[in-house]
């Protein structure tokens, strides 16, 4: 194959597998409201079983779910034979993923959910098969082809799949009114749990911070703001904060006093009203205020409106 050949069969598999999405579009309905409606009314656990490639679509989108406030969990029907069946109980609702909807090994692992009162998803590309009959309602994941050149291989149907485990997880989120900071609780490790739970005065600066008094001269304020990253300085007089002196500042009595500003004084320049934060606001809600006023660097305040820290986009991340 040259380089245009491989291109095309990437290209083809990407169009059929996002085809094989589309597809799904009009055919959501009354089952996937029902789906939708068993799963948040469930008082027990949500589990989702499935043999071979749809076992391991069906783990990803337990993991979805959990992680976005729903408990699930992944069953492989082989365990359930050998005491895993345990794991299931009264109240749980079961979701089973078959492309065809006659996998032998899950079929035979239904009748004893059915017998336990169990309600059951089921997830085929087969209306009429024995998975869709089992069901208490059925999503049909249906394809035209597999993307694969041979049209063999799972690769559109384990997509449709996925997107309907997705599809399932956004509804179920809107309907459970989640929020950010629910997510954040599921989420409390890396960069995410760092925005969304921490606060400010967990990642502020406070040591060493760059602070000019009104009366000082803005030639000696300059070299005080490029000692630190910020790009600004505190205005402290008498242990009260009262503005700060930005790069912007400065930049802007160079350009507008010329032969006076190395005899100006920072009161002349500073910034009366700056974009403060108070310490226990969370650190998300400081990125989102950097962003809607256009600002690296916040102040950061107590309660009584004095400086203490400031904290940077840089923190933030």
């Amino acid at each position: 194959m040259n380089n245009k050949d491989i291109l095309d069969v990437a290209r083809q598999c990407l169009q059929d597998e996002a085809q094989a999405i589309l597809d799904l579009v009009p055919r959501l309905g009354d089952d996937f409201v029902r789906a939708v409606e068993l799963v948040y009314s469930c008082r027990g656990k949500f589990v989702i079983t499935g043999v071979g490639k749809s076992g391991h679509i069906g783990s990803k989108i337990a993991a979805t779910l959990a992680s976005t406030g729903t408990p699930s969990f992944f069953i492989n029907p082989l365990d359930a034979y050998h005491g895993d069946l345990g794991m299931i109980q009264e109240g749980d609702v079961v979701m089973a993923i078959s492309y065809s909807g006659m996998t032998d090994e899950l079929l035979r692992f239904l009748p004893l959910l059915i017998d336990r009162n169990i309600p059951i998803i089921g997830v085929s590309g087969n209306p009429a098969s024995l998975l869709a009959q089992y069901s208490l309602c059925h999503l049909n994941i249906a394809v035209s082809r597999e993307a694969d050149p041979l049209g063999l291989a799972p690769t559109s149907s384990t997509t449709a799949t996925l997107a309907i485990g997705d599809a399932l997880a956004c509804a179920l989120i809107r309907q459970r009114n989640f929020k950010p900071a629910d997510f954040a609780r599921y989420h409390p490790g890396g960069s995410l749990g760092k925005r969304l739970l921490a606060k400010v005065k967990d990642h502020m600066y406070s040591d060493n911070l760059p602070v000019v008094s009104s009366s000082d001269m803005v030639s000696d304020t300059i070299i005080e703001i490029s000692k630190r990253k910020f790009g600004l300085a505190l205005v402290i007089d008498k242990g009260k904060f009262s503005g700060v002196v930005s790069d912007g500042d400065v930049r802007r009595a160079m350009q507008n006093k010329r032969d006076q500003f190395f005899n100006l004084r920072v009161e002349e320049i500073m910034t009366c009203s700056p974009k403060v934060i108070g310490m226990n606001v969370r650190l998300e809600d400081a990125t989102v205020m950097m962003r809607d006023y256009n600002v690296h660097t916040l102040v950061v305040v107590d309660d009584a409106g004095n400086a203490v820290g400031l904290i940077d986009a840089f923190a933030c991340m």
